[in-house]
């Protein structure tokens, strides 16, 4: 589904009391990462900059995949999360996230980086990518 579409719907549902559904997310890493599961726990402390476990690999804003990743993971608006980082960055504490377009480009950085983590559609999942935790 177009993304604008999906977003039209969702609000459309939401004005009438209907709370919409989206795709799964999947959280995921380079196969031949040893890692075969991860707690919610984890991911945010990964995302927000407090663990060195991974290095981050992350969806461009505009990206109905990242809108759930920060609702359903972080727990946080786009803007704490900027803030978080610029924070970090500011006090050369650590980088912020790679960005990438699209689940496609999370799969290409994945499979370059072994110790790369990055979320896509569960849909999107293929033999490139290992699933260490699917967010419903």
């Amino acid at each position: 589904m177009n993304p604008k579409l999906k977003i039209i719907v969702a609000v459309s549902l939401w004005l009438f009391g209907i709370k919409p559904t989206f795709a799964e997310l999947a959280i995921v890493v380079n196969p031949k990462n040893p890692v075969s599961s991860i707690a919610t726990s984890t991911l945010k402390q990964i995302y927000l900059g407090g663990s060195v476990l991974f290095t981050p690999l992350e969806q461009d804003e505009h990206s109905s995949v990242h809108a759930e990743f920060y609702k359903k993971v972080l727990e946080k608006e786009p803007a704490q999360v900027q803030a978080i980082w610029a924070k970090l960055v500011f006090t050369a504490r650590g980088g912020a996230p790679q960005v990438y377009q699209s689940s496609t480009g999370v799969k290409r950085a994945l499979s370059e980086n072994v110790n790369a983590i990055g979320y896509i559609e569960k849909s999107s999942v293929d033999d490139t990518v290992k699933v260490i935790a699917v967010i419903r």
